[in-house]
């Protein structure tokens, strides 16, 4: 019994899965790094990259996504809240999880478009 509650979900949102670029930015950092969406919610993300941070570093994060004939982007600031090694292809890279600690509104409508959109197809 113990053991059926310990696999009860435990997020408050739904992910879903993309391939979506991000540039992300250490919050006191001049250059920004590149990653890759993996799935996201509409209070965190996973992403894969090939830069090592700890858990608890801020970022300013922007995700590029087609809408219409245009590509769009919506930015927010997060916080890792955990880190893995990852292997893909031979090379060594990080997935992190990433929760929202700050997003305006029009930025939270904009991500809700895109899930509805990508949980579509």
């Amino acid at each position: 019994m113990e053991a059926a509650r310990d696999l009860k979900e435990k997020r408050k949102h739904p992910r879903v899965n993309m391939d979506l670029p991000l540039e992300y930015r250490v919050s006191d950092a001049p250059k920004a790094q590149a990653g890759m969406v993996i799935n996201a919610s509409e209070s965190g993300l996973l992403f894969h990259s090939v830069k090592d941070m700890p858990a608890g570093t801020k970022l300013s994060i922007a995700v590029l996504f087609p809408q219409g004939f245009e590509l769009a982007n919506f930015e927010v600031l997060a916080e890792i809240v955990w880190k893995d090694i990852h292997w893909a292809e031979n090379r060594e890279g990080y997935q992190f999880g990433l929760k929202f600690i700050r997003i305006l509104e029009e930025e939270n409508q904009k991500l809700k478009r895109l899930l509805v959109e990508e949980r579509e197809t």
